[in-house]
């Protein structure tokens, strides 16, 4: 049975940003690297993570 996968993209102007919610365990990826690597500030790590925390969903989902 395949899993179920969540996609999304964005655009404004020229860019686009896309994202893919995948059942697993809390893993977050940007650009092939560990978010946290990717947002070296704290409000932006907070930022990210703002949306799953608050249905909490922060564990059920690979980002």
């Amino acid at each position: 049975m395949a899993e179920t996968q969540y996609q999304a993209t964005g655009r404004r102007k020229c860019s686009v940003a896309q994202v893919r919610l995948v059942p697993g365990s809390g893993k977050r990826v940007v650009n092939g690297r560990e978010f946290r690597k990717y947002f070296h500030r704290d409000v932006l790590v907070d930022v990210t993570e703002a949306p799953l925390s608050l249905t909490n969903t922060s564990v059920q989902f690979d980002v």
